[in-house]
């Protein structure tokens, strides 16, 4: 492919070899370091003159130093006259803080929205946002995936017993994500209403729907830590789940999420590698990774020949 130059940010060096790799290119050499008082510094080691540039950066670790590496870089590359900068942030930073649910709160995801685009993306290209109105934030193309077709493969492959299963969402809010799921599988669906006090503190649950003697498996775009799966999956087993698994999109998995998700009573924890999942997967026997690389590799190869990127809306690219 001429004209295409993919970088690689710090965050997740290797989906973006993974991507490269599907795109039968090299990542584009880039230097990223920290100054001793810990300034963020970016070295683009090749010619962008022209280019299509891609840039991967993902929205964890260490997120701001991460968000602050991927605008420098698109800034870097914008004013070295590249043709068209696009990011491809498979976890979007900040994507929770997308309202003012209370006096004075910031609506910090806008914010970013804004920084991207002030750095110089020309595009977005995403997956499954916490809230699809993120996309309205920007007035630059948003391209944002799904990782339901790769979910609806896993669950085929590897839940024998997926014809008696019950696809349950730990919150109201993913109960369209939910809904989708069980329509494709031809199964039913339930859902938990929970209270917050606070948030990372769920306060209690109730189940809406009917999970006895079936396989109840749990789906949400992100975990954090754990807690709201981890108490929905003690609600399901209650309820009389014959097995429960957990798919989640992004697995950040703060603070105490691995000890919880030990100790909780799940067959296996689905994730993406939307975020780097190499520690977690060690440390932690029950967790599962999907590959998502392909659909971003395919999405970039999408964008930069013109072609539409609908058909990875409900397709897994072989």
């Amino acid at each position: 492919m001429p004209n295409i130059k993919v970088f690689s940010g710090s965050s997740h060096a290797d989906l973006t070899q993974k991507v490269c790799d599907r795109l039968g290119i090299e990542p584009g050499k880039v230097v990223t370091k920290k100054f001793s008082n810990l300034e963020t510094c970016v070295e683009i080691g090749e010619s962008v003159r022209g280019e299509d540039v891609y840039i991967v950066q993902t929205g964890g670790g260490e997120v701001n130093d991460n968000l602050m590496e991927l605008l420098i870089m698109i800034n870097a590359c914008k004013i070295a006259s590249a043709e068209r900068v696009t990011a491809v942030i498979p976890s979007f930073p900040y994507a929770r803080q997308d309202k003012k649910d209370k006096s004075r709160a910031p609506i910090s995801a806008k914010l970013v929205a804004n920084m991207l685009s002030v750095a110089g993306a020309d595009h977005i290209i995403t997956m499954d946002l916490h809230a699809s109105q993120i996309q309205g934030f920007f007035d630059i193309p948003v391209d944002n995936l799904y990782a339901e077709p790769a979910v609806l493969k896993w669950i085929k492959e590897n839940i024998p017993e997926w014809r008696n299963s019950i696809i349950v969402s730990p919150d109201a809010g993913g109960a369209k994500r939910v809904t989708a799921i069980a329509d494709r599988l031809n199964v039913e669906f339930a859902l938990i209403h929970k209270e917050r006090k606070k948030a990372n503190e769920v306060d209690r649950m109730v189940l809406v729907g009917d999970a006895k003697d079936r396989v109840a498996i749990l789906v949400d775009d992100m975990a954090d830590t754990c807690g709201t799966i981890c108490l929905a999956a003690t609600k399901l087993m209650e309820s009389g789940a014959t097995k429960i698994y957990a798919i989640l999109t992004h697995g950040i998995f703060s603070g105490p999420a691995l000890q919880r998700i030990n100790n909780a009573c799940f067959e296996a924890v689905v994730v993406t590698n939307t975020l780097p999942q190499e520690v977690n997967m060690k440390n932690c026997e029950k967790i599962q990774c999907i590959d998502v690389s392909m659909m971003f590799a395919e999405a970039v190869r999408r964008t930069h020949n013109g072609e539409s990127v609908s058909y990875l809306f409900s397709n897994v690219p072989y």
